[in-house]
């Protein structure tokens, strides 16, 4: 599920994110690169103790609505809700030796298992290319 978020920002401040469909759920970064790892991290914590996830207004909606902010310089960014859940679920994957071997060193030296460190990497490669 995606929410959109109005990204905000004046010469000299940082970058303010909103949500639309999300009383009081913001987020800032001082760099422009850092607009969607802090926008997914707001929905993250926003959601953390709801038992139902609201639907997304549409863009065209959004558009509508806050057609002044965009018309002064604010822009939208569609924002990945990844949810967090108490639940593991046992995966059969299959890696080149030499690739998993190296998975596990990385693992190892950052003191995870290589499960958690799988789940971590690709976490944040999914920030990324959500950023990109």
């Amino acid at each position: 599920m995606y929410y959109w978020a109005i990204v905000h920002h004046d010469e000299g401040s940082a970058y303010g994110v909103t949500f639309p469909d999300l009383d009081g759920c913001f987020a800032a970064s001082d760099d422009q690169e850092k607009v969607m790892p802090a926008a997914i991290e707001a929905l993250d914590l926003y959601f953390e103790d709801m038992a139902e996830i609201p639907g997304a207004m549409s863009l065209d909606a959004v558009r509508e609505t806050y057609r002044e902010d965009l018309l002064e310089g604010a822009y939208l960014i569609q924002v990945p809700l990844i949810p967090r859940t108490t639940k593991s679920v046992r995966v059969n994957l299959s890696f080149d030796q030499g690739l998993l071997s190296a998975i596990d060193s990385a693992a190892d030296r950052v003191g995870l298992n290589r499960s958690a460190f799988l789940a971590m990497a690709a976490k944040e490669k999914i920030r990324d290319t959500e950023a990109a």
